[in-house]
């Protein structure tokens, strides 16, 4: 898990070193680096690339393309920190999600833990002067569409293999940046190839470490320290972009995480 969120830290520094290419150009090149381990994996493996739920796989791919494109939208007004503590509101939103769609049940002490993560959206707008608002709608809308990423994810369940998802994904994520970027195109120069398409292998492996980590450990163990992402992003916001976090931005911040990994370790203890 370590190395999982590095790499997506990472990642979340090259999208905003690359704050002049537009944000569905991200998602192009975000994606279709990616679709060279997928389709490798699936050809050698002999695995069906179509998949069985179909209309699924597509709806789950659309949202988490929605989400992805926000996210790197949001990157280019919000300390690149702040826009992924954000976007890890997702969870609350699914849970959410879950009771209307699922029929699943939200626990009083659960709703504490929502409620805190709240407090820290709050506080991040609420004393954060230099807040651009415009940014955090749209961290909040990427965390919402994420929130029902977790809901197809669900209904799909078993019925087909996690790289047959995460290669829909891709292949409609190249498609869909690829087209909205004609109009906005602008060239990378030089380094700026390695990097766009290093967003995709930082991405890729990022997932397999993840996916890896939490088959090797129980999930209480492990989901927490996902939330390593924020610290290591915030840290290269800091020394790399030289953005400035107030206190109220921290503490925002950590209200956030604290909520959302406090209901991670009571979800754990209470199966």
């Amino acid at each position: 898990m370590l190395i999982s969120t590095l790499a997506f830290a990472c990642m979340n520094a090259i999208v905003k070193h690359l704050l002049h290419i537009n944000a569905y150009q991200i998602v192009f090149f975000r994606s279709i680096s990616t679709l060279a381990f997928t389709f490798t994996f699936l050809l050698k493996n002999n695995i069906p690339i179509l998949g069985n739920k179909k209309k699924l796989l597509v709806i789950r791919s659309i949202v988490g393309v929605t989400s992805m494109t926000f996210f790197f939208m949001s990157t280019k007004y919000l300390p690149i920190g702040t826009a992924v503590s954000l976007r890890y509101m997702a969870p609350i939103f699914a849970a959410i999600f879950a009771v209307f769609l699922l029929r699943e049940t939200i626990k009083r002490w659960q709703w504490l833990f929502f409620a805190m993560a709240f407090l820290g959206v709050l506080v991040l707008k609420g004393f954060d002067t230099e807040l651009n608002v415009y940014g955090l709608l749209l961290a909040f809308l990427s965390a919402i569409f994420s929130g029902l990423v977790y809901i197809t994810i669900s209904k799909i369940g078993k019925s087909d293999h996690p790289v047959v998802v995460v290669n829909y994904f891709m292949v409609i994520s190249t498609i869909i940046g690829g087209v909205l970027s004609i109009n906005n195109w602008i060239t990378p120069v030089g380094i700026e190839w390695a990097m766009l398409l290093g967003l995709g292998v930082f991405g890729y492996f990022g997932q397999l470490y993840m996916t890896k980590a939490f088959q090797e450990a129980t999930t209480n163990q492990v989901a927490p320290l996902k939330y390593l992402e924020v610290i290591y992003t915030v840290l290269f916001g800091i020394f790399i972009f030289s953005e400035v976090y107030t206190f109220w931005s921290l503490l925002g911040i950590a209200l956030i995480i604290g909520g959302l990994v406090l209901n991670i370790l009571y979800k754990a203890k209470n199966k």
